[in-house]
């Protein structure tokens, strides 16, 4: 049978099996646990989904159309590279904090298994490299980003540095404000490739 177009069903299943996978864990969760939490019975899940990978695939696939698109949508070419960049951690930060489920599935269940970091993530992960690369070459163009920065080493070092705070918060169960620590990670951040660091 062909999955059901997308439609408030598919999305309720969706956040139900986030929150399942977030408390119980990814591959402790089952597909009875994500319905009983959706309020539908087993089978409905299989009209949406092949199988509880599939719903992790999805939910990557949709979280970073989402996360991408906003972005575009925040600037249409508009303002410098470097705030562009300061904008990107931010919305990043902005994001895990919206939904804290998210975050932990994200920083913690998916990394479990090399298999669903390599299959699932990949490509939002070379998404976000190459925005990151993107921003910083326009950054070199405008003279506001040193030309000598190794561009691959820059990516690594800004969604590596991202990636563990927002970890670190995630276990620390969220209990402070993820989104006030942005500017002053991003400024400490572009102390080391900017032209003209800030002071």
């Amino acid at each position: 049978m062909e999955p059901k177009q997308k439609n408030g069903k598919h999305e309720q299943i969706m956040s139900a099996a986030i929150k399942v996978f977030a408390e119980k864990g990814y591959f402790q969760s089952t597909i009875a646990q994500i319905a009983r939490a959706a309020g539908v019975a087993d089978g409905t899940i299989y009209l949406y989904f092949k199988n509880k990978e599939d719903i992790m695939a999805q939910f990557v696939n949709q979280q970073s159309k989402k996360f991408f698109d906003t972005f575009t949508s925040m600037f249409e070419g508009k303002q410098s590279a470097i705030e562009r960049l300061k904008a990107l951690i931010r919305l990043h930060f902005q994001v895990s904090q919206e939904d804290r489920y998210v975050a932990l599935v994200y920083q913690v269940e998916m990394r479990r298994s090399d298999r669903l970091m390599k299959e699932d993530i990949k490509d939002a992960l070379r998404m976000y490299h190459d925005l990151v690369g993107q921003i910083v070459e326009e950054g070199q163009q405008e003279g506001a980003i040193r030309h000598d920065v190794q561009i691959g080493l820059v990516k690594r070092m800004i969604f590596a540095t991202v990636d563990e705070v927002i970890t670190s918060w995630v276990m620390a169960g969220g209990k402070y404000d993820l989104e006030p620590l942005a500017e002053p990670l991003a400024n400490l951040l572009l102390q080391g490739i900017q032209a003209t660091p800030t002071a």
